[in-house]
């Protein structure tokens, strides 16, 4: 989830309120306070909440749910005149575009980290690491209208943001840290995304980098702001950040953006949403009788704009900077939060249940009382990984019935892992700064042929670790939980040829034990002699 810094006086000054009750009633609002320094406190937000990824924001809500002011927070447009021209091949690289002009703002060194801060917080949050979304901000005054948003050759050059000599977008790609890190979200096309001005100087070259040229100082008063992406996640992105603009006064105006058929649309849009609720649907949700007027109280407290519509019926005005409003349970959460969950009083349940262990539980207890009992230490890595762990840098061929992530956020995360030892090899070459020698196991689950399996796996590392140490080990295991086995030369790459071995129960091969072979040391960055088992121990 992401972390955000606020500053002390900004929070003050933005809200009111002394620093002291921001503390103590800012976790009320769905919030874990990370760390409390001198100047600024680190608070832990959910991710479904983008709209709370700045001071600003924090701000905004923190004054409806200490009753400052309620109700539909009201932010008004006017027309900038300004236009940007979209160019008919950009449609199949990055075609949606969102884009608003702010001015007025009186920016200081702290108000400029907030806007960065937000900027990146969204292009994690709702950009997928920019793959969504991306956000440009400009100074206005170095620049003049109209834009065009076009498709531009690879080896056109323009001087990006931190450094000071021109270079063609092939080289941004290639040698820029921004270009390095983003380059595979434009692989495989041939032109690039770039936003230009009327005498060709460079705004954006989206999703990467920004100019030079309109680098935000604490001296800019005036602002363009361009969101591109794949999907409508942009003009949410868009009305989160004029919004959190708004706060600190600035004025928004609007820009019309031209597609090549002719056809417009002006952004941004910050007009709310209407939704309907009852209450009733309230009542059986949170589990407690309530006027409407207390609802709407508490709808208002979360800077929603509700108004009665007779027989229990909600009419609910949605900020267009509320991402995460796509339920009925979403506004009741809110108004949960609304009456505070310090006020719900808890009832015990009429019907009275007996719990008892599920099967699987009581064995996964059972598997870590050996293992501790061995002197192995428990971790529990995530279930998501990718074929380069997974095979690649196992030297096995990648397996079928193996389930992948339709739409993974990360190279690192495209499929659900099929086996374990790939993981705790990773934690080891996480962990080398630590003294060795070190004993590793997790108890947990893994997905073949869509079907979920319980597998036991477990590695150790030092400069003594052999076949002979493992052999032990599984057989201490398995003398544990009774369950006879013998063993057969093992093929699998992952493990040096002639110190490996096949685990077979009842005929059917269960897993596998061995000592790894140098190069799956060398793609792990490891440096010692490492051994290990894993065991399919699904009932």
């Amino acid at each position: 989830m992401p972390i955000i810094t606020l500053d002390y006086n900004d929070l003050e000054e933005l809200t009111g309120i002394d620093r002291d009750t921001i503390i103590d009633r800012i976790p009320m609002i769905g919030a874990d306070i990370e760390r409390k320094e001198e100047s600024s406190i680190d608070i832990e937000f959910f991710p479904d909440r983008p709209d709370l990824y700045s001071v600003e924001g924090v701000a905004r809500a923190m004054r409806g749910f200490m009753e400052i002011e309620s109700g539909l927070p009201e932010y008004t447009t006017t027309e900038s005149g300004v236009e940007i021209y979209l160019d008919e091949k950009i449609a199949d690289i990055r075609p949606v575009l969102g884009c608003a002009i702010i001015r007025g703002i009186k920016f200081t060194s702290s108000s400029i980290k907030s806007l960065m801060d937000l900027q990146e917080s969204l292009h994690w949050g709702l950009g997928r690491d920019r793959k969504k979304v991306s956000i440009g901000v400009h100074d206005l005054s170095n620049i003049t209208p109209p834009f065009r948003y076009i498709a531009a050759d690879p080896e056109f050059e323009f001087v990006p943001l931190g450094f000071t000599e021109p270079m063609s977008m092939r080289e941004i790609l290639e040698k820029h840290p921004k270009g390095v890190r983003f380059a595979s979200l434009l692989e495989g096309f041939e032109y690039y995304p770039l936003i230009k001005d009327a005498n060709d100087n460079v705004l954006s070259f989206p999703p990467i980098i920004n100019g030079t040229l309109t680098m935000v100082e604490e001296s800019t008063t005036d602002l363009f702001i361009d969101v591109t992406g794949l999907s409508k996640e942009v003009y949410i992105a868009l009305n989160i950040v004029v919004s959190a603009l708004a706060e600190r006064g600035g004025r928004i105006e609007t820009v019309k953006v031209i597609y090549p058929d002719g056809s417009t649309q002006i952004t941004p849009d910050i007009s709310p949403s209407v939704r309907q609720l009852t209450k009733e649907e309230v009542e059986s949700l949170i589990g407690k009788e309530m006027t409407v007027d207390q609802i709407i109280s508490c709808l208002e407290k979360m800077r929603f704009g509700a108004k009665d519509m007779g027989n229990g019926n909600i009419e609910i005005q949605v900020p267009s900077f509320r991402a995460d409003i796509l339920h009925s349970y979403d506004l009741i959460e809110d108004i949960a939060i609304g009456i505070g969950y310090d006020n719900i009083e808890p009832v015990t349940p009429q019907i009275a249940t007996v719990g008892a262990a599920h099967p699987l539980s009581i064995l996964g207890t059972r598997m870590r009382e050996i293992m501790v009992g061995l002197g192995y230490m428990e971790v529990m890595p995530f279930t998501l990984t990718s074929e380069k762990v997974q095979f690649e840098w196992m030297r096995r061929p990648e397996q079928e019935g193996i389930t992948k992530v339709l739409k993974p956020i990360s190279e690192d995360q495209t499929l659900v892992r099929p086996t374990i030892l790939p993981n705790l090899m990773e934690i080891l070459s996480l962990n080398q700064h630590h003294e060795l020698p070190q004993r590793l196991f997790e108890v947990g689950e893994v997905v073949t042929d869509c079907r979920n399996r319980i597998h036991l796996a477990a590695v150790s590392i030092h400069s003594q670790a052999n076949f002979e140490e493992v052999r032990e080990l599984v057989d201490a295991v398995m003398r544990e939980r009774c369950v006879e086995y013998r063993t057969a030369k093992s093929d699998d790459p992952a493990f040096i040829r002639g110190r490996a071995a096949d685990i077979f129960v009842d005929d059917i091969c269960v897993g596998v034990m061995g000592e790894f072979h140098p190069e799956v040391l060398i793609n792990f960055g490891l440096g010692h002699t490492t051994v290990g088992f894993e065991l399919d121990i699904t009932p």
